[in-house]
């Protein structure tokens, strides 16, 4: 059974986190289209990646792209 969109959500103020969302993706001014990818990773491991992303300002998804350009920009000339 499908939902039917509601325009007015329920009459309460929109989240930053919905206001950020809408922003990143309603851009389409040459940017390429996001993909989802998954992996899997061990709980203590990602908690400690959360914790070095946190510091730099970053939340779970920016730090893993940020440290993906980071091992490219290293390894991509080898």
């Amino acid at each position: 059974m499908a939902l039917k969109k509601n325009d007015e959500i329920n009459g309460r103020e929109e989240s930053l986190s919905e206001k950020k969302a809408k922003e990143v993706f309603s851009r389409r001014e040459g940017k390429e289209k996001k993909i989802l990818t998954t992996f899997s990773i061990e709980p203590t491991f990602k908690e400690q990646l959360e914790v070095v992303f946190d510091d730099m300002g970053l939340g779970w998804a920016a730090g893993i792209r940020f440290a993906l350009k980071e091992f490219y920009r290293k390894y991509a000339d080898n």
